[in-house]
């Protein structure tokens, strides 16, 4: 954790500043809200992108994926949109922190009502670490922000593909990571909008484990082809990173 002597304007109420190890970036975090995981930092390594991309991040959270991909020189610009208030106040301020106002834009938001904020096709490159969980299974406070990062309950997988697909420009690249179990539905749903999955990665946790995790991108228009990469093996036996792991989040 960072010194937060360093950060006392920036933080509010229950909040730490996390330091990100990376070109000495920090994050802003809430215990009680949903806090980034492995997830974000495995599709911010995965999610193509260039220089000069015009990127947005949908349901970006506190802007992790944002301010990573940024490290990596994988944009020009970037938008993250987040419905929850808490969520964008804190990743504005964290953008802030960092003096990266002049790449990342946060905007609060639903994804499902993009079209009232953006033009389409506005953006070279869409990603999203959306929630996974279908339905009330396992929901006790549909309020909850966790809860709302975690479950289907602002925003289904139909509803966050077809805003994609809306931002995109022909060309562009939407890349996310999800739940595998769900691959038939991402795959349908991807193509119904246009979306041709080009690239898959399997995440399992340990190497005699199955896969927990799968990254997906697809191209705007593009043709059948789809490249499935290796699995990524996040631990090693005896609960450390692996050094595939390490070097992906190292690499900037």
């Amino acid at each position: 954790m960072a010194d937060i002597n360093v950060y006392d304007e920036y933080l509010r109420e229950g909040e730490r500043v996390d330091d990100l190890q990376c070109k000495g970036y920090h994050i802003l975090q809430h215990p009680g809200m949903f806090c980034f995981g492995m997830d974000a930092v495995l599709l911010a390594d995965f999610a193509t992108g260039s220089p000069k991309s015009k990127v947005i991040d949908l349901g970006t959270g506190t802007g992790i994926i944002p301010i990573l991909m940024y490290a990596r020189n994988k944009g020009q610009h970037f938008t993250g949109l987040e419905i929850q208030d808490r969520s964008a106040d804190m990743a504005h301020r964290s953008i802030m922190m960092n003096g990266l106002e002049e790449h990342i834009s946060i905007i609060q938001g639903d994804i499902k009502e993009a079209r009232l904020n953006f033009k389409g096709g506005s953006f070279d490159v869409v990603t999203s670490n959306p929630p996974y969980i279908t339905h009330n299974h396992g929901l006790e406070n549909p309020d909850e922000p966790k809860n709302i990062a975690r479950h289907e309950i602002l925003v289904n997988l139909s509803e966050l593909v077809a805003s994609a697909a809306y931002l995109l420009r022909q060309g562009g690249t939407f890349a996310m990571i999800h739940k595998p179990f769900r691959l038939n539905e991402i795959f349908s749903t991807l193509t119904a909008n246009k979306l041709e999955p080009k690239r898959m990665r399997l995440i399992q946790p340990y190497i005699d484990k199955e896969p927990t995790m799968v990254l997906v991108e697809a191209v705007k228009g593009g043709r059948p082809m789809l490249k499935i990469e290796p699995t990524l093996v996040v631990y090693n036996r005896d609960g450390s990173y692996t050094e595939e792991v390490i070097l992906r989040y190292n690499k900037h």
